[in-house]
């Protein structure tokens, strides 16, 4: 049966104000990411997003469940750009450069200024106590060296590796490279530097050296 028009009006003044969910998200993480789970008060991330408190929690949850939302999405975009980057004909060390150009560009801000990685500068701290934070940290991290390893694989069977180079011990190598260039440049060092460790890393890797652009 057809609603009434005075029943469809006090449906729609019920309703919560209209919000944009993925914005929303967006300006959490980036909340989170200054300063941290425990550090940042589900005030502030209201103020972030320019939701009430009772409009997160319908949306999200608690602050738990909205960061470990975040958490899940920073995953989702840092494995596409890496799997793009391992895609492809194009030789392993300009894949292995493209991949940790795609990670800087979420090292740091639209402004240039330095945060480093998601994961690393907020989860890690949280994933000793936290077994939800701990499973999400760890399978992303499983996730990533698999990724490496399938690329490495294939490089191995195109010749571009020696036929005894181990892949899954490259691959731990090439996750660890992104990490280290994550932790420095939270603490500061600059993309020429960062870039430079991971020429050398892709040199390693690669068993030949790699020209600097």
């Amino acid at each position: 049966m057809p609603r009434r028009k005075s029943e469809t009006a006090a449906a729609a003044r019920g309703r919560p104000r209209a919000y944009d969910a993925e914005a929303a998200l967006k300006q959490a993480t980036e909340t989170f990411w200054r300063t941290g789970y425990s550090g940042t008060p589900l005030d502030k991330i209201a103020a972030a997003t320019g939701m009430s408190p009772p409009s997160l929690y319908a949306a999200f949850g608690n602050k738990h469940a909205l960061y470990l939302e975040a958490l899940a999405r920073y995953w989702e975009m840092t494995q596409a750009a890496t799997r793009e980057a391992l895609a492809g004909d194009r030789p392993l060390a300009e894949a292995l450069m493209l991949a940790y150009e795609a990670a800087m560009s979420f090292y740091f801000s639209r402004k240039g200024s330095a945060r480093g990685c998601f994961v690393i500068g907020t989860a890690v701290a949280e994933a000793v106590e936290d077994a939800e934070i701990r499973k999400s940290v760890a399978g992303g991290l499983r996730m990533l060296d698999a990724d490496f390893e399938a690329r490495l694989r294939t490089a191995r069977e195109r010749g571009e590796l020696k036929q005894d180079a181990d892949p899954a011990a490259l691959a731990v190598l090439a996750s660890a490279t992104m990490h280290t260039i994550a932790i420095r440049a939270r603490a500061g060092a600059r993309l020429p530097e960062l870039r430079e460790i991971a020429r050398k890393a892709t040199s390693v890797i690669c068993g030949c050296p790699v020209e600097a652009d």
